[in-house]
């Protein structure tokens, strides 16, 4: 897999491997801590110190007048910079040598990431702290991979453990479905799973699906089991989803919080309704059995266990989350693990779930930024959005398995750095990111 140019902020060269797609999309979501100290205004004493009136902003920028003039083949001739600026994470590679960065540039990076706190406001997102402060909430979806040993704390609780209580909730009835011990209403096995859900429920699902799929380990584990996905309220998106399946071998898995997205909701309407329609000339009365329809074919990921109930959901099949876990970053929730372990299976995910803990203890722990992946990812695109003031940023997957990375990137980065006011609610004069592009 060659992703050239990803990001603006160097390129990543590796052949296509499961556990390298989970490292890549692992370190992809932990960009909400760069995002989060670049947006902030900082106090020192009485005075206001504006981020751009920093000595590490200012700095980068007389330094990028001096460098901006250097041609990259000239940058790319010192072999000994060149092995400087590359990142060996077990099986991950990642090289930025074809940015316009010299050694000076990474001591300035340096002094920006302690002038900002970056590793303060790290520590702060790792151990439950409220850093959403517009919510008042915490920011962990770090929680959702972390290890059963793990401790972190939310209103004096240990979140991990509910995290894992979840888990084992889903890889129960996921491992029933692909079993055959839980069945459609007619009997039949259920091999057609289909997401409803909009934006983050369904956008980052979605692009592991697609990225993981061929992998032949994946490729084994769901032979003859497929899923898709109905985001769009168009009645042609439902229809061309549902066009070759049969209902009776179909579950739906309605993604939603509250259970009040009106798109989604919409779209779940419809597939009840389709339902008792494709069911209807075997029954002798829909309103007879139709909860029997809805507790064997759909299944939810909410927090609304009385709307839940309405819908006809019944308890044991609606699974779960935090108010704690953007819906930017939900795959790592029960939102994604739902859908994929329905069909890859619970090892697969384990392992996508394993190596996102991995990224996060690597971003935690390694404390020179260019030594740091996800903080290296975040502090160039800084670097390029605003020391270069580049207001654009193509991203340009080569392997045909990332094709929906784009969309998904283009929720996680805009909607977390796309502020126009600081975390105190005080409006910005200069940029926090790029407009993303690369949607073909």
């Amino acid at each position: 897999m060659c992703c050239g140019g990803v990001m603006n902020e160097g390129y990543i060269s590796k052949s296509v491997s499961l556990k390298y797609l989970r490292y890549w999309f692992a370190y992809s979501k932990t960009m909400k801590a760069p995002g989060y100290c670049y947006s902030k205004i900082y106090r020192k004493g009485e005075k206001e110190t504006v981020f751009y009136e920093l000595k590490s902003v200012m700095a980068l920028k007389s330094h990028w007048e001096e460098l901006k003039g250097t041609h990259l083949r000239d940058l790319l001739a010192n072999e000994a910079r060149n092995k400087r600026q590359t990142i060996q994470l077990d099986s991950l590679f990642f090289d930025y040598t074809h940015q316009r960065l010299n050694d000076q540039t990474l001591e300035l990076f340096k002094l920006l990431a302690d002038e900002v706190h970056l590793w303060d406001k790290v520590d702060a997102m790792f151990s439950g702290k409220v850093i959403n402060k517009s919510e008042n909430r915490s920011v962990l979806h770090v929680a959702l991979r972390a290890g059963k040993e793990k401790k972190i704390e939310v209103g004096g609780k240990n979140v991990v453990s509910e995290v894992h209580e979840v888990l084992e909730k889903v890889f129960e009835f996921a491992t029933k479905v692909r079993e055959g011990k839980f069945v459609g209403h007619s009997g039949k096995r259920l091999t057609n799973f289909v997401v409803i859900g909009i934006g983050g429920s369904y956008l980052g699902v979605d692009f592991v699906y697609e990225a993981i799929r061929h992998h032949e380990e994946c490729k084994k584990a769901s032979r003859g089991l497929q899923l898709k996905f109905i985001p769009n309220v168009d009645p042609v998106d439902f229809a061309r989803v549902t066009e070759d399946l049969d209902p009776e071998e179909t579950l739906f898995i309605v993604n939603s919080k509250t259970f009040t997205t009106a798109e989604t909701m919409l779209n779940a309407r419809t597939c009840r309704n389709w339902l008792f329609e494709k069911y209807s000339p075997k029954i002798k009365s829909v309103e007879e059995v139709k909860k029997k329809i809805v507790a064997c074919h759909m299944c939810a990921v909410s927090t609304s266990l009385d709307k839940t109930d309405d819908f006809g959901i019944e308890r044991d099949k609606v699974f779960p989350f935090w108010d704690w876990v953007g819906g930017r970053f939900s795959v790592w929730s029960a939102i994604g693990v739902l859908p994929l372990a329905l069909a890859f299976g619970c090892e697969v995910v384990k392992q996508f779930l394993a190596g996102g803990e991995n990224i996060d203890d690597h971003f935690a722990r390694t404390r020179e930024p260019e030594k740091n992946v996800p903080a290296m990812l975040g502090v160039i695109g800084f670097y390029n959005t605003f020391i270069q003031e580049m207001e654009s940023r193509a991203i340009l997957p080569y392997s045909q398995c990332l094709h929906r990375f784009v969309p998904h990137i283009q929720q996680v980065s805009m909607e977390s750095n796309g502020k126009d006011v600081s975390i105190d609610g005080i409006p910005l004069r200069y940029p926090t990111g790029p407009v993303i592009f690369g949607e073909p």
